[in-house]
């Protein structure tokens, strides 16, 4: 098997690209209502940037600090490294470091700007928690993290949600000086008021949605990395009972990482969901079953 995991069963890189296409119509929507001006566009394109850089530059110092992981070696986690070895080996990319966190809520995360820069970390709880082959399928699936470049999605996703938020509350400030109408005014103040408040929820769906694109498409390629769906599925079933019953402690730093996370650590129930990273575990499981039962016919032909 050679490198290249990026082939979608369920077209989820071109869902990926209409999801980008749609934050880039809210931006231009918003900049043409706030007239239009290059500056306005440049300066706030420049400050998405900006803020986004660092975040996603040292994006594995960051998330290990925040889970105070420590890494070990390979005497301390010997089937660990088996299994990363192998997978690296396989998709012919280098081996990350690895690293476990000090909590015994069920979840792994894999971070890094690049695969020459990638680091897998689990929690104490899932190596207890699952057998081998369901670590295997959890680090199939997070090594795909690093090796299709999602955090540099994030990042870019992130950056494009910060413009439209600035350009949100520029339109407030161009709708409430607009003329000298007081009617107009008025119209004019509470349609920026609302696109102020609105444009930031729209970005945040938008960027939510191209976080759980991307949590099927490193299911999708993790299973095609380790040939076993049916792994992850029933990973992915333990570490959701898992979590509810031995849950994640919600600090600044768990939060920070919890989209980077194979399964959301905190609840996401009712209209939650419309802002969660992560996918619903039963339709992930579904999806996954699915794929394992189209392997099995190819395998019989």
């Amino acid at each position: 098997m050679n490198g290249k995991m990026q082939v979608h069963g369920h077209c989820n890189g071109l869902k990926t690209t209409l999801l980008f296409a749609l934050m880039w119509g809210v931006i231009m929507l918003i900049w043409a209502a706030t007239g239009a001006q290059r500056a306005v566009l440049g300066i706030y394109i420049i400050i998405g940037l900006a803020t986004t850089f660092g975040s996603y530059w040292f994006s594995d110092k960051l998330a290990i600090a925040s889970m105070r992981a420590r890494e070990v070696s390979e005497a301390e986690a010997p089937t660990l490294y088996r299994i990363v070895r192998e997978l690296s080996a396989r998709a012919g990319k280098p081996m990350p470091r690895i690293y476990v966190a000090p909590t015994m809520s069920p979840n792994a995360f894999a971070t890094g700007r690049n695969e020459r820069h990638a680091a897998v970390c689990c929690t104490e709880g899932i190596l207890r928690m699952l057998n081998e082959r369901e670590i295997r399928g959890v680090l199939g699936h997070e090594l795909m993290h690093v090796y299709n470049r999602d955090i540099l999605t994030s990042a870019v996703a992130s950056a494009m949600a910060t413009v439209i938020t600035y350009l949100g509350y520029s339109l407030m400030y161009a709708g409430g000086r607009r003329d000298d109408d007081r009617d107009g005014d008025s119209v004019g103040a509470i349609g920026a008021l609302l696109c102020m408040i609105l444009a930031p929820i729209a970005a945040s769906l938008i960027q939510m949605a191209i976080s759980r694109t991307r949590e099927y498409d490193a299911d999708e390629d993790g299973s095609r990395l380790t040939g076993d769906p049916e792994a992850l599925a029933s990973a992915l079933r333990k570490i959701s009972y898992g979590a509810q019953s031995e849950p994640m402690p919600m600090t600044a730093g768990t939060q920070s990482v919890a989209a980077m996370m194979i399964a959301n650590p905190f609840s996401a129930e009712g209209m939650s969901r419309l802002f969660s990273t992560h996918p619903p575990t039963e339709q992930r499981i579904a999806r996954l079953m699915g794929m394992a039962q189209e392997m099995r016919a190819v395998s019989l032909y």
